[in-house]
């Protein structure tokens, strides 16, 4: 008989286990156990994309991933939820979710349910692009100086995943107990978050030896962003995330401004493009071909015949910038006519003399 109730037991308590880390969130997720909200958000971006039913139409495998992922992040960004399930596992969870159910939980609730999470301020900076960059479109790296959640402890502030203690206000819960009076003897006990260690049950007893303590840091970080084809100089772009960092916060927007550098053949107004082309004086009399190449390097021919007079404009439809709704604007080419400093009595004689004669 004891031997029976020994392994009804170890049955119950292998369960407990199995119920505790299977399917693991952090797993789930590919983060660490001591991953910052700014890491957890980060992968979960990431693998949504990947799976979300959009992209996997009919694909019963993605859908299920899709849904675990979303699981795993709702718990994980919940510091009440993530703290309970890094104890007591998913069936943790469950007993919260009954235990929310009771009335007396009602202060409790409403302050959780109407918690927003903070986000940090916007920064912003200015970013130089060429007009070949404007042009093309371009994927674009810069090095942004800016705090951020500290790579050794992942924001914990701890020298190590144990490096904790713990806390001596609410011994360990991450609860403490409130008293309000409701009436003449009338009590009501309600639970709180300790404001001692933030509702994790823990205070860190060996600082991080990179932050020390300050969960931060400040370091170089490379952010990047999309240029659109045709974008124009002074427009912003958002990258939504890539301010700067801080524990239980969502990073601000990185707002960089483009700054068109100045190109050395082209010169831009709104979706036209203007460059100048040289041609002799012989050629402004008698005609010019000439090949150029635009941003991108393809060829475009030129080619007139008979004068040109100096300062004449070229039209050529759309090769110029393109721009949102998908068309281009123009190309204008001003001919500028190289003169002569001086000539020579044969050249005067000759060609000079010959150029009126074909024209006549």
């Amino acid at each position: 008989m004891k031997y029976f109730k020994g392994a009804v037991t170890f049955i119950l308590f292998a369960l407990l286990i199995l119920s505790v880390y299977a399917e693991d969130y952090y797993d789930t997720l590919h983060v660490k156990r001591h991953a910052s909200k700014q890491e957890i958000r980060k992968s979960y971006k990431k693998l949504s994309r990947k799976y979300h039913p959009d992209k996997n139409p009919g694909n019963k495998e993605a859908e299920e991933k899709f849904l675990k992922i979303t699981e795993a992040y709702e718990v994980l960004m919940d510091d009440e939820k993530r703290n309970i399930y890094n104890k007591f596992g998913k069936e943790g969870l469950k007993n919260r979710n009954e235990q929310r159910g009771n009335p007396f939980n009602f202060f409790n609730n409403f302050n959780h349910d109407h918690e927003e999470e903070k986000k940090g301020p916007s920064i912003k900076i200015d970013v130089a692009v060429t007009l070949k960059e404007l042009y093309l479109g371009a994927t674009i790296d810069v090095d942004v100086n800016k705090r951020m959640i500290c790579p050794h402890c992942g924001g914990t502030g701890a020298n190590s995943y144990d490096g904790y203690k713990k806390c001596h206000i609410c011994g360990g819960t991450g609860q403490k107990k409130l008293q309000f009076m409701l009436g003449p003897g009338i009590f009501q006990q309600v639970q709180a978050v300790c404001d001692v260690c933030g509702g994790t049950g823990k205070i860190i007893k060996e600082k991080c030896e990179i932050c020390h303590g300050d969960r931060v840091i400040r370091g170089n970080d490379i952010v990047s962003f999309v240029v659109e084809r045709g974008m124009k100089d002074g427009e912003e772009i958002v990258v939504e995330e890539g301010a700067e960092q801080a524990p239980d916060t969502t990073p601000g927007d990185l707002i960089v401004k483009l700054i068109m550098q100045e190109d050395k053949i082209y010169t831009r107004k709104d979706d036209d493009l203007y460059r100048t082309l040289e041609i002799s004086f012989v050629e402004s009399l008698l005609g010019f071909q000439r090949v150029i190449h635009h941003l991108d390097n393809h060829e475009i021919n030129i080619e007139r015949s008979g004068i040109t007079k100096p300062n004449f404009v070229i039209k050529i439809p759309s090769e110029g910038m393109p721009n949102k709704s998908g068309d281009f604007g123009d190309l204008y080419i001003e001919i500028i006519v190289l003169y002569p400093e001086s000539l020579t009595k044969a050249q005067a004689n000759g060609k000079i003399k010959n150029c009126y004669n074909i024209i006549l």
